[in-house]
This record gives C-alpha cells, sequence and structure tokens, in this order.
C-alpha cells in the first residue's frame, strides 16, 4: 500500500509520499462532501503542523495550510516536508541500520507561530490551529504563547488552539471532523467547542517493533531494550484523555500485537461508517495491509473510508521503523477512566 490514501472497499486513489501538489485525490462520498462545501464556505481557516501525517498532495486538494517542523541528524538540521523528498523506506532504512542512532526534533518557536497566526489575522477569517498533544510535545504551548500576543494586538480576532489529546493519526481525523461542521454552517467558536469535546471520542492504539527508538531517546533503559528484542516482546501503546502515552501491553511476536489492536478497535469503535479511520505505519506497510484486510471484514466496515499514511521523521524519529497504529471514533475515553483517575476529578470539582 503506498505512503497516503484514502480508501474504500471498491475505490483507492493513492497519494505517494513525492508526488506534486497537484495530484488528483479522490475520497469516499461523505469526506469528499465535507471538503467541498468547506472550501467554498471558509468560514474558519484550519492550520496544522507536520506532525500530522497528510501527504502534500492531500493537503492541497483539502486546503488546509501546515506548518514544517525540522528534525535534527547527524547530517545536520532538516525541514519535515512530508515525505516530499525522500520516501519512508529512505529515512527508516537509516535508522534501521543504526538502531542507536536517535533523531531531536525541534519545537516550532513562539516566534514563527506568531508570523503565521498574524498573517491569518491580517486575513481576518477566525482560525483553528491543532497540533500533537501536550502530553507529547511543547509545540502546542509554544503556540498558545504566540496566540496569546496575537490576540492583544488583534483582539477582534478569532484564533484557536486545539489540543487534540492524542496522536498524529488522530489529528488527520479531528481535522476532518472540523471540515465537516465547518461545512454544516458553524460558526468557529462552535467548530472549536465541538472539537474539544470530540477529541475524547477519537481512539489511538499503535505496536512498536522493539524498544530500540525508546532506548535510543532516553525513555526506557538500553537493557530492558535488549531483553524485549531477545524475547521479540511488541509493545502496544495509546494515550491518556491528557493525550500522554500508555502502555496497553505486551505481545510476543507482531501478530498478536496486531490482533490485540483489532480487538480494541472491536471493543470501542462506534459503528459509525459514515466517519473514516486511520491506519499509519512507520515502513510497514504489510502489515497495515493485514490490519486494514481484517478491518473490513468486520460488521459493517466492508466500504468504511480508511486514511493511509506514513508516519512523518518528526515522529518516526521517536518510534522508529516498525511502528503499525489505528485509529477510529469510538466511545468516550473519560469514562474509561481508573477509580483514583475519578475521585481526583470528584475532588477537583469536575465530577465523575
Amino acid at each position: 500500500m503506498p505512503n497516503d490514501s484514502f480508501a474504500t472497499a471498491d475505490q483507492s486513489v493513492s497519494v505517494e509520499a513525492s508526488a506534486p501538489a497537484d495530484t488528483p485525490v479522490m475520497l469516499n462520498e461523505e469526506v469528499d462532501r465535507a471538503i467541498r462545501s468547506y472550501r467554498q464556505r471558509r468560514s474558519c481557516k484550519v492550520i496544522i503542523d507536520s506532525s500530522a501525517d497528510f501527504a502534500p498532495a492531500v493537503l492541497k486538494r483539502l486546503g488546509i495550510e501546515m506548518i514544517p517542523i525540522s528534525y535534527v541528524t547527524p547530517e545536520g538540521e532538516r525541514l519535515d516536508d512530508m515525505w516530499a523528498t525522500q520516501t519512508p523506506q529512505e529515512f527508516y532504512d537509516v535508522l534501521r541500520k543504526d538502531p542507536t542512532l536517535h533523531y531531536t526534533t525541534a519545537a516550532i518557536t513562539p516566534g514563527r507561530y506568531f508570523e503565521v497566526f498574524e498573517r491569518a489575522a491580517k486575513e481576518g477569517t477566525p482560525t483553528i490551529y491543532l497540533s500533537l498533544s501536550a502530553g507529547l510535545s511543547s509545540t502546542i504551548y509554544n503556540a498558545e504563547r504566540a496566540a496569546d500576543m496575537i490576540r492583544e494586538q488583534y483582539p477582534d480576532f478569532e484564533l484557536y488552539i486545539l489540543d487534540p489529546c492524542c496522536d498524529s493519526a488522530s489529528v488527520e481525523l479531528l481535522t476532518l471532523e472540523i471540515m465537516r461542521q465547518i461545512a454544516l454552517g458553524r460558526s468557529a467558536r462552535e467548530v472549536y467547542e465541538l472539537a474539544c469535546e470530540s477529541r475524547y471520542f477519537v481512539h489511538g492504539y499503535f505496536i512498536l517493533d522493539n524498544f530500540d527508538a525508546l532506548a535510543a531517546g532516553g525513555r526506557i533503559p538500553p537493557a530492558a531494550a535488549q531483553l524485549g528484542s531477545k524475547l521479540d516482546i511488541k509493545p502496544e501503546l495509546s494515550y491518556e484523555t491528557n493525550g500522554s502515552l500508555t502502555l496497553r501491553g505486551m505481545h510476543r511476536g507482531r501478530r498478536k500485537a496486531l490482533r490485540a489492536i483489532l480487538q480494541d478497535f472491536r471493543e470501542n469503535y462506534c459503528h459509525d461508517t459514515a466517519l473514516p479511520l486511520a491506519i499509519v505505519s512507520s515502513d510497514a506497510e504489510k502489515d497495515a495491509d493485514w490490519l486494514e484486510a481484517q478491518v473490513r471484514k468486520e460488521r459493517g466496515c466492508s466500504s468504511v473510508c480508511i486514511i493511509r499514511s506514513s508516519i512523518s521523521p518528526i515522529l518516526g524519529s521517536h518510534v522508529g521503523p516498525g511502528m503499525v497504529g489505528f485509529t477510529f471514533w469510538g466511545g468516550d475515553r473519560r469514562e474509561q477512566l481508573s477509580l483514583t483517575d475519578r475521585i481526583a476529578r470528584k475532588v477537583l470539582g469536575g465530577g465523575f
């Protein structure tokens, strides 16, 4: 399966990562209708950054502005152009050859955000910006700092910063839902408030091929990574309601780990086939193909729209090659809080 596509069971038009920005992109009818309406109305502007895994051709089709994030390799700093100048295989092959190699990522500065937001303010269209969760990245804090400065200089300008509280694939689903709500004629404030609620209904699960990337980034001891590799342990992870990572389980072998993701889907999916699903991977297309084929066997899912994309260098630097993730709409994640979390919310006045 290619790097980025919107697919139904009987229709799939793929967008290669290096494809030109005017490559035609076909979506399923429901998503395409929302996009056409959004582009006609434009009552609200949507801005994302490259932590969301949209390919350039898809972004142009959606009509969304993207802010690129940079990452640092031993050869120097590079801009995440979302696979415009290299393929996922080229990027991940370097990490495969040297499992100890660790790329660092650079957060977008408040100054850069200010430039983007000021341009939107001068344009005058209410704007929503969404990025990777604050539980995973500091970019959202920098965006808030810049937004505060913009609001002081342009008090009549509507600017909303949305923390999706989830992963990059979830940002894709939230972005499409935001566009759908705009197409329905909602105001920017209404869209933002709906998105703030909707983010808790997006579920994301992913597996890693090994612990090398976590060890290289200092998240676990190297000895633990070596032991996990010897035992062929594949970690399954998800996200807390604040967007931070949580370990779901440990599985012997990739197929068992993938089946665990499939089981999470069965237990939590909302069964609304008008809403798209998203499958992402870091150069693990065969496993992503297998997961999509299994999903299509589930009740009512044979023709659901499934977004397929490649994990960008920004996130790929931290998860390494072989990661497979699955994101979908499900029940309210806040209802899955532990008893201690529920008690804390009660004490702090949030209720159960």
